[in-house]
């Protein structure tokens, strides 16, 4: 039983050591903009590279039970670059010129759950680090 431990010990120690040096995504802040709910997503960079783009999709749940995908991005895919090097932080975002609104205040939604996340670097491949997000 003491061998499970310590082997149960070395793996949660290991996950923790791939978080230590990848990339986190945390829950941001959540703002009403004209009655439409937008959240967004902090980044910590803790890998040593740079973030050219990242992108993570959240499902979000409505109390009605209807269901929306919204993107939430570090910048625009095509325009103004916005790196996030390593150490930093950023803010993901919604994108309304590019994206449409969630349709609902941010009391309405009750469940979020991660779909798809997008990450490349300043070279155009894709992130060797792992990506954690928690939304």
């Amino acid at each position: 039983m003491k061998a499970a431990w310590v082997a149960l010990g070395g793996v949660l120690s290991s996950a923790a050591a791939l978080a230590a040096n990848g990339i986190a995504v945390t829950r941001g802040s959540d703002s009403n903009v004209y009655g439409n709910c937008v959240p967004s997503l902090v980044v910590e960079n803790k890998s040593g590279e740079t973030i050219d783009y990242l992108q993570v999709d959240v499902v979000l749940a409505l109390r009605d039970g209807r269901q929306r995908i919204i993107e939430l991005k570090s910048g625009y895919r095509e325009g103004a670059p916005a790196p996030i090097a390593p150490g930093a932080r950023a803010t993901l975002r919604q994108h309304l010129d590019t994206s449409r609104a969630l349709g609902v205040p941010c009391g309405e939604v009750s469940e979020r759950r991660v779909s798809r996340t997008i990450c490349e670097t300043e070279h155009g491949t894709v992130c060797a680090s792992s990506v954690l997000v928690q939304p």
